[in-house]
């Protein structure tokens, strides 16, 4: 199917949900949110390629858990650990374009399938579910000394590390800042009510065990007391490059890398991206050329900071009172904590 072809299918089918949720949300919005959970935490189905198969046909395979609840990971080599995760509708072998060079350095190298991912079982997932897997798989083949994500694994390490998982460093690529913006976008991208939204919200939260108000950066940025590195572009369709931004300004010991033209998935195999994540797993010197902290422009307007107050922070006065304003967490001193 030509890639035009596949928008229209995709516009099509848009289209359709957005009247079906409608007319089912005005006659029944119980059951409209119920619909609207699961197709929310049900991720989208990914072919690995042949590459991919032949890389994970090198590792010893694990299974973890059994049946219904079953992990699988593979694992390369001897020496310190270093854990891939993958992101949403990825997959283990997804990275493994950083396998070899992770060996070459003297590590090991894990990765694995998510819940309702590649060969892992399910059907449903979600952020607090990739959190709960990393953990699984570090009480198994553990511990790491670092991780390497991309997109929403970078969240799920997060939280992950809030719930008690360690490493000694750790690289972000293409990262999400908010769990609920992404559900709001969904929610706005199949026009729920808001009657529906909020009983679909609760509907998770409730399972889940966790609210989304303590599943963004704001939140989650105390708990990971690691070097950080984000590698981000800056023209990422998917995950806006601000999301990574935000997690780089809002998370002590974080450093900023910006990519320009490598989009979301293409910035997974890019030779210098890959050789910086390696580097800084290794603690080498950073050979490519990396955003400050503290720019000379806000991480969030992008106007120029002229106050020394503002310059130490990375962010004007302005974005800074809008932040605080629209996150209790940042107003608060982060003064949450989790019922874990």
């Amino acid at each position: 199917m030509s890639p035009k072809n596949k928008t229209n299918v995709r516009s099509i089918t848009q289209s359709a949900l957005r009247w079906g949720f409608g007319l089912l949300g005005s006659l029944t919005p119980p059951l409209a949110a119920a619909l609207a959970e699961r197709l929310f935490r049900s991720p989208p189905p990914r072919k690995r390629s042949e590459r991919e198969k032949e890389i994970l046909a090198t590792a010893q395979r694990f299974e973890i858990g059994a049946e219904d609840d079953r992990l699988v990971a593979w694992r390369w080599g001897h020496g310190p650990g270093v854990l891939l995760v993958h992101g949403w509708g990825g997959s283990g072998g997804q990275l493994y374009p950083f396998v070899s060079p992770l060996l070459q350095k003297g590590y090991s190298v894990v990765t694995f399938d998510a819940p309702a991912h590649g060969d892992s079982s399910g059907s449903l997932s979600s952020l607090v579910q990739f959190a709960d897997a990393i953990q699984r798989v570090d009480a198994e083949l553990g511990p790491f000394h670092a991780l390497i994500t991309h997109s929403m694994g970078g969240a799920a390490s997060s939280l992950a590390m809030a719930k008690g998982f360690k490493a000694d460093r750790a690289v972000y690529i293409a990262p999400p800042a908010d769990a609920l913006e992404w559900f709001l976008k969904f929610s706005r991208a199949l026009n729920l009510s808001k009657q529906v939204e909020d009983l679909a919200r609760l509907r998770m939260e409730r399972r889940l065990a966790m609210q989304f108000d303590q599943l963004n950066a704001w939140v989650l940025a105390p708990y990971v007391p690691v070097p950080l590195r984000i590698i981000h572009d800056r023209f990422d369709k998917e995950v806006p490059w601000m999301d990574g931004s935000t997690i780089a300004v809002t998370t002590s010991g974080a450093e900023l890398t910006t990519t320009e033209g490598l989009g979301h998935r293409r910035i997974l195999k890019e030779p210098k991206v890959i050789g910086e994540a390696v580097r800084f797993v290794a603690d080498e010197p950073s050979e490519i050329p990396r955003e400050s902290l503290r720019p000379d422009r806000c991480a969030h307007c992008g106007n120029f900071l002229e106050d020394p107050i503002d310059l130490s922070e990375g962010m004007c006065s302005s974005c800074e009172l809008d932040l605080e304003l629209f996150n209790p967490a940042v107003r608060l001193g982060h003064d949450l904590h989790f019922n874990l």
